[in-house]
């Protein structure tokens, strides 16, 4: 016989939503959360990039820019398309999963343009992309 009441029931299935929840944003933030991840599919909003093209984004390292790129591509979030050429060529798009980051990233650039001021800019920041 369950023990349980109906009133606890609730509590008990409240708290595991809530947890669940929790546990989704952890790995949302997780993702987000690294500023060349977001760098990277801020990039490639505009379409496919190469690798090279990629390291003009501020102060990165090749290796960590590979690391996020691999990470990208194992989530779902970015695909490697490479391309039957001598010199090799591969280049990175964004899938589908991908563009769903668009309406995170505008938020975020909002955001900067409202509450953060020039002056507060970070010292390590990467530079601001040139103007076209």
């Amino acid at each position: 016989m369950d023990k349980t009441s109906p009133a606890s029931a609730g509590t008990e299935e409240a708290a595991c939503d809530k947890t669940q929840h929790a546990m989704s944003m952890d790995r949302a933030i997780g993702l987000i959360g690294d500023r060349w991840t977001l760098f990277i599919v801020y990039n490639l909003l505009s379409g496919p990039k190469r690798f090279g093209e990629l390291l003009t984004m501020g102060n990165v390292s090749p290796k960590t820019v590979s690391q996020r790129l691999k990470m990208l591509e194992k989530i779902g979030f970015v695909e490697r398309h490479a391309f039957a050429e001598i010199p090799p060529r591969v280049e990175y798009h964004l899938t589908q999963k991908g563009q769903a980051l668009v309406d995170i990233l505008q938020a975020i650039s909002q955001f900067g343009e409202r509450y953060l001021a020039d002056d507060e800019i970070s010292p390590d920041a990467p530079p601001p992309p040139p103007c076209h």
